[in-house]
């Protein structure tokens, strides 16, 4: 019999997963824009837009990893991913429809803010499919390793080795594309890896407000983890 708890648990997991989903596709739509950021005054940042809803993801696999266990996390990965490739195939398709004289968007405008997108998810796609399975698996490291104790660790430490390793593999493939200069990677690296830095710190009492919620709702344990859902 299924309970309410079990119900649930399965439509918060598929909220998370959808915001994911969401988070995931829209950085790979929007990624050409960039701009400049100077929080502290003395460090001007410049990245891209699509860097906004990024931290997101790994907020949201990090919830998932400690709530619902490591196979859960992976699963949402892997379907990030096939979301990612179905938007580039619908975007291809449109961009091989003309476009009528009356159209407010014509096909140079279009192909001009979609026309990078199929290179930016390829490369997106191959620097977060690595960051991904990194960060979960050094999340569950160090949650097996403290015996589910000291959340805020597991959360910094996955997050930051991961997003070291997807903001330079990301940038590196763009630049190997020839969508940016070599002489960019540098800066961009920088400026991308120390801003997922602090969001990664302001997100991790998001995360302990959401762990507590659950673990209260669903009465687990600190080291229990969701077992059974409606799916």
């Amino acid at each position: 019999m299924i309970t309410k708890k079990e119900k649930l648990a399965t439509f918060i997991y598929l909220i998370l997963a959808t915001l994911f989903i969401t988070s995931l596709v829209v950085s790979n739509l929007i990624f050409q824009k960039f701009f400049y950021w100077e929080p502290f005054g003395w460090y001007r940042f410049e990245i891209s837009v699509g860097i906004l809803p990024y931290p997101i993801t790994f907020l949201i696999t990090d919830t998932i990893s400690e709530i619902y266990g490591k196979k859960k996390a992976n699963q949402v990965v892997i379907v990030g991913i096939f979301a990612s490739v179905f938007s580039m195939f619908i975007i291809y398709i449109a961009s091989q429809v003309p476009a009528i004289e009356s159209s407010a968007i014509n096909d140079n405008t279009f192909n001009k803010v979609f026309g990078l997108s199929p290179l930016g998810v390829l490369a997106s796609m191959l620097a977060y499919l690595t960051a991904q399975f990194i960060d979960i698996k050094i999340y569950h490291f160090w949650k097996n390793y403290t015996k589910g104790k000291h959340l805020w660790l597991r959360n910094n430490f996955s997050t930051f080795t991961s997003q070291l390793i997807d903001t330079s593999l990301v940038v590196g493939l763009l630049c190997l594309f020839k969508v940016f200069p070599w002489s960019s990677f540098i800066p961009f690296v920088i400026s991308g890896f120390l801003f997922k830095i602090i969001i990664a710190l302001l997100d991790t009492p998001i995360l302990y407000l959401i762990v507590y919620y659950m673990r209260r709702k669903f009465n687990l344990d600190e080291n229990q983890e969701i077992k059974k859902l409606v799916l």
